[in-house]
């Protein structure tokens, strides 16, 4: 089955549709640059009203180890998403202070990005095109070969996603702009996108 994330809630009425879909992942991103952005009170005050089964991924851009660490001892995130240029040594130095699982997001624009994201020492690797949220996708046939499960993040949408997930069979989809209108959450859009992910899992089920 092909996990999904909902990426860049910000609003308690984001959480309330995730809690009615039940993706298995949804994001805050706490890189300050974006538009997305929410602050760790934020953050701590939507969790606190995000069903338990579905796990916050935190979204950052080379912060330091002890912010995140910080996030994911306090149980603000459950997993850490790396989305700059975060190197082996930073992940060693993170592990030293957490236990939590690590996504490290790659840019693919060619095989050497892929080689790069198969090396990963984190749990999981994403594969997105430019810094993400940009809603643009990168060329799929170049994960053709991919022997390590990954998220598959860039342009992905409602008219989309189905065909990425027969297509591909990522571990997981991403989605963040592909799911907005006027830059924020549509509730209607989040409910086609996981329709889609369902339906081409054979999984027809959303309400």
């Amino acid at each position: 089955m092909t996990r999904i994330k909902l990426c860049g809630l910000t609003r308690p009425c984001d959480i309330e549709a995730a809690n009615e879909l039940m993706p298995e992942y949804i994001g805050f991103v706490f890189a300050k640059k974006s538009r997305r952005y929410v602050s760790p009170e934020g953050a701590a005050a939507l969790k606190a009203r995000l069903n338990p089964a579905i796990q916050a991924v935190g979204v950052f851009v080379n912060a330091p180890v002890e912010f995140i660490a910080q996030l994911l001892a306090k149980g603000v995130i459950d997993v850490a998403q790396l989305h700059g240029s975060e190197d082996a040594a930073y992940i060693e130095n993170l592990r030293a202070l957490t236990d939590k699982p690590i996504i490290q997001a790659f840019r693919v624009s060619d095989a050497a990005d892929l080689e790069r994201a198969r090396a990963s020492a984190a749990d999981d690797i994403l594969l997105d095109n430019g810094a993400g949220g940009t809603g643009a996708a990168f060329d799929w046939a170049l994960v053709g070969e991919m022997d390590r499960p990954y998220f598959l993040a860039g342009g992905l949408s409602p008219k989309n996603a189905g065909e990425a997930v027969k297509a591909l069979r990522p571990f997981a989809v991403d989605v963040s702009s592909g799911i907005e209108t006027d830059g924020l959450k549509d509730p209607d859009k989040m409910r086609a996108f996981v329709a889609a992910v369902r339906a081409a899992d054979g999984k027809e089920d959303v309400k």
